[in-house]
């Protein structure tokens, strides 16, 4: 089975470099030909390979990709716990992204004194963030 391949006018345009109002207007003069979907536009490759002259690339495939976002609270942690603990994790998480096949890890901690109450953010990839997670479980373990 032969598969038609169609890139929308945000990919045409990004192919050609070009900006996504110039390519509808070509489409709309007649000069680029395009097949409406609903209410888009789609072009073919072999038009938009008309149109260049030259072969068009496959579409850039998506691959899949997970994240994780989670708020880890602390209670009871003095501020002094607090700064150290912080350390660690944030130092933790920079080691993390330089390592080989570990996604990139966003970390913010923010205390809230009056609670004695520690929350940390963490975004980031499935692996990397379980890794920080289980960082993080020792940590909390060890006594003030």
């Amino acid at each position: 089975m032969v598969r038609q391949l169609y890139y929308s006018v945000d990919q045409v345009a990004g192919l050609l470099g070009l900006h996504v109002r110039t390519v509808r207007g070509y489409v709309r003069d007649g000069r680029l030909k395009a097949t409406r979907v609903g209410r888009q536009y789609r072009v073919t490759r072999e038009d938009l390979e008309a149109f260049t002259g030259i072969p068009a690339p496959p579409p850039a495939r998506r691959t899949r990709h997970a994240e994780v976002s989670g708020i880890v609270q602390i209670d009871a942690i003095s501020p002094e716990a607090t700064i150290r603990l912080t350390n660690l994790v944030m130092a933790a998480a920079q080691g993390r992204h330089h390592e080989p096949g570990h996604d990139r890890l966003r970390v913010e901690a923010v205390y809230d004194e009056e609670r004695a109450t520690l929350k940390i953010i963490v975004l980031g990839g499935l692996g990397t963030t379980a890794d920080l997670l289980k960082i993080i479980d020792t940590l909390i373990e060890e006594p003030e």
